[in-house]
């Protein structure tokens, strides 16, 4: 860890949209004081979180999206189709719809193209008319309504395929009732504009989608006259093997790293 392991004294900024996870975060690291300070927020918020905490610049930024392990593991958090419980999927349980409102509101072409362009899902189609037909008999609020829909909509050889046939689905309402991809780009560029001139920006991704932003947001920064970043990781770091043997939700995370260029006009 950053904080015990810097041979200076650091000060750690986290922000997390899920009041659970910073007050789980609260209890493990208070015994370094004031040298961490944690708020609930999202990154698309960072620069203004910067600024209440009186900080104008940081010497690194470490993004880690998508869901984490502990929402996974909750079922009352419904992110889990293997987990039965309510159809939620907010970080923020405190504000927007839920994955149930998403999925009982939208029209039929509404939810095709959520689930394809999200899931990357080739049977988006079939699957989100089979949601239309069956709300019409009744709501859909579970996990394991959800998923009984999926699995009986698909072609029985995508049921018993190498994933989870409704993995793709979820991962496309989970993205898209936590507004994911809206404000990954512009948060990359606000995190290097509060870099320090040698500073890193370091970008865990977890599927293609992010993968890809986090790639053109850096090379666009990276280009030009005045370009912002040198980029350090000309392809994405992987797990090893042995990492993936300890922790099998690591074998899709994808690691970026830049580092902030000089600034004009500083030595």
């Amino acid at each position: 860890m950053l904080l015990e392991s810097s041979p200076i004294k650091v000060t750690v900024i986290g922000l997390d949209r899920d009041s659970q996870a910073v007050d789980f975060c609260r209890r493990r690291l208070n015994r370094f004081g004031d040298r961490i300070v944690l708020r609930q927020g999202s990154y698309r918020n960072l620069k203004s979180h910067l600024a209440e905490t009186g900080i104008a610049a940081v010497d690194g930024v470490l993004f880690d999206f998508g869901v984490s392990s502990p929402q996974l593991d909750d079922p009352s958090r419904g992110f889990s189709f293997q987990r039965e419980g309510p159809l939620d999927m907010r970080m923020d349980q405190t504000i927007g719809e839920t994955a149930a409102d998403l999925v009982n509101r939208s029209s039929e072409q509404e939810l095709a193209d959520i689930i394809f362009q999200y899931g990357e899902e080739r049977y988006a189609r079939r699957i989100a008319q089979a949601i239309v037909q069956d709300r019409q008999r009744r709501p859909v609020e579970t996990t394991g309504a959800l998923v009984s829909i999926i699995a009986r909509s698909v072609p029985a050889s995508y049921r018993h395929g190498r994933i989870h046939c409704a993995t793709r689905t979820f991962q496309a309402l989970r993205i898209a009732v936590n507004h994911e991809m809206d404000f990954l780009e512009p948060s990359l560029r606000d995190a290097t504009e509060v870099l320090s001139s040698g500073g890193r920006i370091c970008a865990i991704s977890f599927h293609s989608l992010e993968d890809r932003i986090v790639k053109h947001a850096f090379r666009s920064l990276s280009q030009g006259s005045e370009a912002a970043l040198s980029i350090l990781t000309k392809k994405p770091v992987l797990p090893s093997q042995a990492e993936c043997e300890a922790n099998p939700r690591s074998r899709s995370a994808k690691l970026r790293v830049a580092e902030r260029q000089p600034r004009m006009g500083l030595l």
